[in-house]
């Protein structure tokens, strides 16, 4: 297998707003399972958050040179990694948002495991060849270009610039609507590997916002390359599973009534009800207390990746409906004090491998930080 040669691109400016630090600061936590206290907590969204993010990156040094020496990243090998710094090099080169570099090495993933195939006699798909599986009987070119990983990258690239929204779709969508696969939802598994190849080759690339020529870190209700967003923008005020609260599965935001809660990414929505109603006298429809059971008004929802996130004490019903598919960004609800809470605030949890019980949870700032949305940046 070969690997066509492109320059590397040439280091990119720094961004000069990188998130400020922070200092130990005293929070009031609005508690979801205890009255009001007072917790004395290091501002996990800045100065933790600005620490990792500078030393990763946003992309603003630009992607690896393809021909140079080059990491593996399991479960890909030297070939296939060097495969996907070209995909990413020519995105940039083009000036593709680096969300595009994550849609077109996750295509590129599902399509030919990075791997530049040549024609694969009885076992091959139609006339099928590279690594997007392209066919020249469809006009994307000659059998021989299409094995010329640049010009094939080149080539989903400017098909791709024709999707009107790309930018806004679920990656998945994206995809299909360039590749019309006959397994439209099979590239949605590749998105959260596809990100760590674009922030291992291009320096964080997919925690990304702006233009190629001007990356910074997202912020606020900017949407990552990597498809997540902050549910809302203001910051932490009770943390994950605190030595004060170690049931506390979750992070309480502390938004204040009918602040709008957007989905943290695109995906489907599981659960959409009042969890208090089983046990009167209470009702997710008046402020919630300490001693109220449950979530109130609540919202689950399954992402790429079986990653299930889970957004609690709404104001009234969630504005999505169970088996409804929800973009980045979305306003799935509004912010409220329904169930178990002493006031108005977001709780919201991450939870791994599909498992919405205690034990699939995750510390959402260390999640969220991860995947270029850190919580508590500010709109």
């Amino acid at each position: 297998m070969t690997a066509g040669p492109v320059a590397g691109l040439p280091r990119r400016r720094r961004w000069r707003g990188m998130l400020a630090l922070g200092i130990t600061t005293v929070l009031v936590a609005l508690c979801c399972a205890g009255g009001v206290t007072a917790l004395f907590l290091a501002d996990p969204t800045t100065e933790d958050n600005a620490l990792l993010l500078s030393s990763f990156g946003c992309g603003e040094s630009g992607p690896v040179d393809a021909n140079g020496n080059l990491p593996r990243i399991d479960p890909y090998g030297e070939a296939q990694v060097r495969n996907a710094a070209i995909i990413i090099n020519v995105g940039a080169e083009l000036s593709v948002p680096p969300k595009g570099w994550v849609i077109a090495v996750a295509t590129a993933m599902q399509e030919s495991a990075l791997s530049n195939l040549p024609h694969l006699g009885a076992n091959n798909d139609h006339d099928s060849v590279g690594l997007f599986q392209q066919r020249p009987s469809q006009g994307w070119g000659t059998p021989a270009q299409l094995r010329d990983p640049t010009y094939a990258a080149r080539k989903f690239y400017e098909k791709l610039l024709t999707v009107k929204g790309w930018q806004q779709m679920p990656l998945t969508e994206a995809a299909q609507k360039v590749q019309v696969s006959a397994f439209p939802d099979a590239y949605a598994k590749h998105e959260p590997l596809a990100t760590q190849i674009v922030n291992t080759l291009a320096d964080g690339a997919a925690r990304a916002a702006g233009t190629v020529s001007e990356l910074r870190c997202a912020a606020g209700d900017e949407i990552a390359a990597s498809g997540w967003t902050a549910p809302v923008g203001e910051g932490i005020v009770s943390g994950f599973r605190t030595a004060a609260r170690p049931s506390h599965h979750g992070v309480d935001l502390g938004s204040g009534r009918g602040t709008p809660i957007r989905a943290a990414a695109a995906g489907r929505v599981l659960v959409s009800r009042c969890d208090a109603d089983s046990a009167p006298p209470w009702s997710c429809d008046s402020d919630g207390s300490p001693s109220t059971p449950g979530c109130g008004w609540y919202v689950d929802m399954l992402h790429a990746g079986n990653i299930v996130t889970r957004y609690c004490h709404m104001v009234a019903r969630p504005h999505v409906a169970v088996g409804e598919q929800v973009a980045a960004g979305q306003v799935i609800g509004l912010v409220g004090t329904s169930g178990r809470s002493s006031g108005p605030h977001l709780h919201f949890e991450v939870h791994i491998n599909g498992d919405r019980s205690s034990r699939g949870a995750v510390d959402p700032v260390r999640f969220m930080r991860d995947v270029g949305a850190p919580l508590g940046a500010g709109t």
